[in-house]
Order: C-alpha cells, then structure tokens, then sequence
C-alpha cells in the first residue's frame, strides 16, 4: 500500500489568506486523534461513529478521487440534497479540496426551484439522500435546458440506475490524486454558492469565496467566549449559511467536534446527550423551546413554581447588571449562585444546557419575551444579524464586547455599518459576499460604487453602536391612510403569550389591521391542564372553547395596550395547524413566507374585514 501524503499542517501568515483545505490539513497535522465528526446509526438509540480530524483528512481526499473519477475538476458546481448526515458533509470537503464548489439545496425546494438551480449554476453531477429526492431530480437528466448528467444516491439500496455514494470509497486512491490539484484552492475562490431560500421570487446564487468566509470566521471568534475544541450540534439545513458556518467552517477554523443530528426534531435528544458549551437556533427554535419549558412551569405544583420564580428574579437581576457593563454587588453575585446551584443548572440539566456558555440566534427579530424568559435562567441569547450576502452575521452581541437585551449587537470587525434616509441597513467590508452567480457563470455584484450593500432591512442604530431592527422593507405594513407598520413588531407582541405559537397580521391598504393566530402545540394543551379545560378534537376542540377564546381575547388586548393605534390588531382568526416549511408556510429557516399565507387563509382574511 502506497503511503499516505506527507501532512505539514502548514498556514500563510494572514489569517484571511488561508483556505479551508488549509485548514483540514492544519487539524489533521495538529489534531490527529481529536474527535471532529460524529454521527447515530439511523435505528433508534443507535451507536454513534466518531472521525478524528486525521480520519476526516483521509476519508475527505478518497472521496475527492471518487469524485475526480466521475470528472468533477476545478470550479465546478456539484448540487447536494440531503439532511445532515456524514455523506453530505464528507462530501462538501472533498469536493472544496478538489477544487469544486458544492452547492446544497434544501429538502423542502419545490420542484421549480430545484430546476432555477440547477440551470443557474449549470451543475453536472448532483449527490442525492433517497428515492425521494431520486423522484425529484431524476426529471432533470433528461432536461434539454437543465445540464445535470448523473445522480449519486447515498442511502444503500436506492440507486437503482444511478450511482452509490459507497462506490466512491471503494477503488484505491490513485497516486495522482496527490498532485497540484490536490488542495490548491486560493483565497478568491467560490468555496460556496448559497441559494436564498425564497420568501418570494427565485432564489439567487450568493457566491462566497474563501476569504470572505475566513475574514468572518475570524471576526466572530473575536466577540464569541467559547473553550478549545468546542462542540457544535448541527441540525439546521446546510443550505442555511448559519449552518454552513457553524456546521462547517467554524469547526474546520477552531477544530472543534461536530455532532449531526439528521432529523431536526430529535435535537433536544442530542443536546441531552452532548451537553454542548455552545447552542444556536433561529428565533422559532427558541420560542418552541420556551413553549416547551412553560408547559413544564405550569403544571408545577404553587409552592415549587414560586422558588423557580424567585430564582428566575435573581438571575434577570444579574444578566441587568452584565447588560450595563456593570459588577453585580457581592450580594447580588451569592444569591445568584445560590439560584444557579440549587434551581437554575438541575432545570438546565434536564434539557442538556447545563454545560452551556454561549447562545445565540439570528435570521429574524427574537421575541422580547423569549429573550427575558431565558434571561431567568442566567442564559443571555446573544442575538444577531446578518444575511447569506454578508455570510452570516454582520452585527451581534457579544459577552466579550457588550449586549443589548433585544438589539442585535453592533458590528463584527469585519464589517461596518449604516442606516439610509428611510432607515434601510446598509452594510460593506472583507465578509461581504462576491455577488450574485449568473446562468453563464459570471458573477454580478449587488454592491454600490462604494462598496454599501443595500439589505432590504429597516433598522436604526443607537448612540452606543447597537443596531436595532425594524422589520423587512418591502415587508412593511402601509395601512390606508398611510402609516407604516412593521409586522414583526405587532407579531412578537401578540405572541407574549404563550397560548399564541404563531401569528401574522395583515392590513396592507386598510383602515386597520386583523391576524392569523396559530395555538401553540405544547403551550395550549398544558394552558387547558393548568385552568380545567376539557375539550374533544385535539387542537381544533381547544380552539373552539369558551374559556380558550377568552383568555385568547385577553392576550390580544394586553398586546393592544403596549401597542400605539395603527399597530393594534381589530380582529384575528384563531387557527389549529401549526405552520412549517413542509406545508410551505415557513421557510427551511423557519421564516414566514407571507405571500403563501396570504394566499392559503385568503378566505379568513377577508372575512375579517366584513366593511
């Protein structure tokens, strides 16, 4: 047998310089036995498989020949669509050190998408999970206007005619896969396309290169409090660019252990499992989370609810002073740990975030409620801001820096930041994307003569740097007499209560505005425990009761009353169907696609403006 290449782990002196290839190799020489990617067998309470970072280097550059045996070379777009398992992630590093830009694409893309991307970037080859997936792509093959050629299939026995994943792994690794075109990527490279995942129109081709990747790596490590080798659970969509950073190039950047978790729904059993230091999730995975929690909180007997309230005081007591910048008085400091000790960590045990040290979210404005709630537990979500066009985040909170209970921080330092006259974000620096890939391979920048992106996000900015969002602009609410409206904001208030899992108001070009609330499905079953309430039909008997409606009313005044009068809410429907990206509602990062709602309850909509 042939020996494996000589390693040196060897990195150019700018840091923005280095490439993740780089990187492998860094770890691979540095970290040899260090764990780097784990993943459970897909039977329940299966085994779990662990690589080392020597392990993932090697696995990576056989992949790598499998895929130059099929003809991928340099610069080409290779698609990928499957969940978070070793293939998807294996696969998207070999491909990097070959040379190709991977290109992952959500589950949830419909059809159309799907075909828009593919001819968008003209891939050739695209690595499939299932026979589903198989069913979706296997039209295009035989596409005039589409040039995907071929399929690889990574679950064993759904090939059919197409290709196994496991025959990539199967040949020798032959000597000329160890050539100059072995992990040459430079710096200005594509490392990725990332695909908007569409709110509305198509998705467009984000192109980031290496360089801006590693130049917002390096400003994020910069605001984040996080030990060695830190473990991250990857469950979000690699299509995402949170995971992309956090699942991907963050842990090749900080050689830290990545733990997939392929089915979303099983996280809280991961995290149980891993403890990590570390936790994100977009504003929806936080407000389940709570959900969740609350439903517990309820059914606790009186006595045992006021000390976990009492505990919940002193810890919001103390993240105030850490809010400020201000010492907690030792006073402060004994009964907070006290709290923490006896209350606050064996809760937090019970879910897996004992260990942790660092939260965060991003991709849409965080409830206020939902930030205060986990303050109680001494738990501060560092909230950010960003998009796929500044490759994350752009702005965030930061326990090294300082945070704003509600903002979403100031600038990482890879970026700078400003508001136009309409109060629209505009954003440029080193972690700024190329711009957008066009059908004849071109790359056409989004940026101004300066270098501003626009964002489409209204915001302000306060005298001490935290930026403070608004909502989208083209999502702005202006009622018919000219007020404008930001529904996020009228939305997060409604859903204070915990009775109220979702909502969206309405009203663009009327005198006033009306909603579509969704029950909570963890919260509204304990809510009836709690209060004596009896019904038949699951969710939609709930929604029917009496006693549901009124404490609904009741949540949809005390909204009304913080809110000014063009923001108040007249009438709503209360609905039973939780929304989510399978059903089209939601988008694979759990933002609301407004113009689907809109079109789905149109009937109930206007049925709430009977003038």
């Amino acid at each position: 047998m042939r020996p494996a290449p000589r390693i040196t782990g060897d990195l150019p002196d700018d840091p923005a310089a280095r490439t993740l290839p780089q990187l492998l190799a860094r770890n691979a020489h540095d970290h040899p036995e260090l764990p780097g990617l784990s993943w459970q067998s897909t039977v329940p309470d299966g085994d779990w498989t662990t690589l080392s970072w020597a392990e993932i280097h090697e696995r990576t550059r056989r992949l790598a020949a499998g895929y130059r045996a099929l003809g991928v070379g340099r610069g080409d777009h290779v698609l990928i669509m499957m969940s978070n398992r070793p293939e998807h992630w294996l696969s998207d590093l070999a491909l990097v050190r070959l040379g190709a830009v991977p290109v992952s694409v959500y589950g949830t893309a419909s059809p159309e998408q799907i075909t828009h991307i593919a001819r968008n970037c003209r891939a050739r080859l695209a690595l499939v999970e299932g026979p589903a997936q198989v069913a979706v792509w296997e039209p295009l093959l035989t596409e005039a206007d589409t040039p995907l050629e071929r399929l690889v299939v990574a679950e064993e026995g759904a090939e059919g005619s197409h290709l196994p994943y496991a025959a990539l792994l199967r040949e020798p690794v032959p000597e000329r896969i160890d050539d100059e075109s072995l992990d040459a990527a430079r710096p200005e490279d594509p490392l990725t396309v990332v695909y908007t995942s569409g709110t509305t129109g198509e998705p467009k081709g984000v192109v980031l290169t290496h360089r801006v990747v590693m130049s917002n790596a390096l400003a994020l490590d910069a605001v984040v409090e996080l030990p060695p080798h830190v473990e991250h659970i990857c469950y979000l969509p690699f299509a995402h660019i949170a995971e992309r950073m956090l699942g991907i190039y963050l842990p090749c950047h900080r050689a830290s252990h990545v733990h997939l978790c392929a089915d979303p729904a099983r996280v809280g059993e991961v995290v149980r499992k891993v403890r990590p230091a570390q936790f994100f999730g977009v504003p929806r995975v936080w407000e389940k989370l709570s959900a969740a929690v609350r439903a517990v909180l309820s059914l606790m007997p009186p006595e045992q609810r006021t000390v976990i309230d009492q505990a919940f005081e002193v810890a919001r007591e103390h993240v105030g002073y850490r809010e400020r910048g201000e010492t907690p008085p030792a006073e402060l400091e004994k009964r907070y740990a006290r709290a923490r000790e006896d209350v606050l960590l064996p809760m937090l045990a019970a879910g897996g975030l004992n260990r942790v040290t660092w939260t965060a979210s991003a991709s849409a404005p965080m409830p206020a409620d939902v930030v205060r709630f986990w303050a109680g537990f001494g738990v501060v979500i560092m909230d950010a801001w960003g998009l796929t066009e500044t490759t994350g985040v752009a702005t965030s909170n930061s326990p090294r820096t300082g945070f704003r209970l509600g903002s979403v921080g100031r600038p990482v330092e890879s970026v700078e930041i400003r508001t136009a006259e309409d109060g629209e974000i505009l954003v440029r620096g080193s972690s700024v994307f190329s711009g957008y890939l066009q059908p004849d391979g071109s790359v056409r920048s989004a940026l101004d003569a300066d270098g501003w992106l626009a964002t489409g996000d209204i915001g302000r900015i306060d005298e001490d740097g935290y930026l403070w969002l608004t909502d989208r602009k083209k999502e702005m609410i202006i009622t018919s007499t000219g007020k404008n409206v930001s529904p996020a904001l009228v939305e997060n208030a409604l859903k204070e209560h915990p009775l109220i899992g979702q909502a969206m108001v309405h009203g663009d070009n009327r005198s006033y505005l009306v909603a579509l609330l969704v029950l909570d499905a963890e919260a509204a079953p304990a809510w009836a425990a709690a209060n004596g309430v009896e019904a038949d039909g699951g969710a939609a008997g709930l929604a029917r009761h009496p006693a549901v409606r009124a404490e609904v009313d009741r949540a949809v005044a005390a909204a009304n009353a913080r809110l000014n009068r063009t923001e108040q809410v007249k009438r709503y429907e209360l609905l039973t169907e939780e929304w989510g990206p399978a059903t089209g509602e939601l988008t694979p990062s759990l933002k609301m696609r407004r113009r689907v709602i809109r079109d789905k309850y149109a009937g109930e909509l206007s049925g709430l403006y009977p003038d």
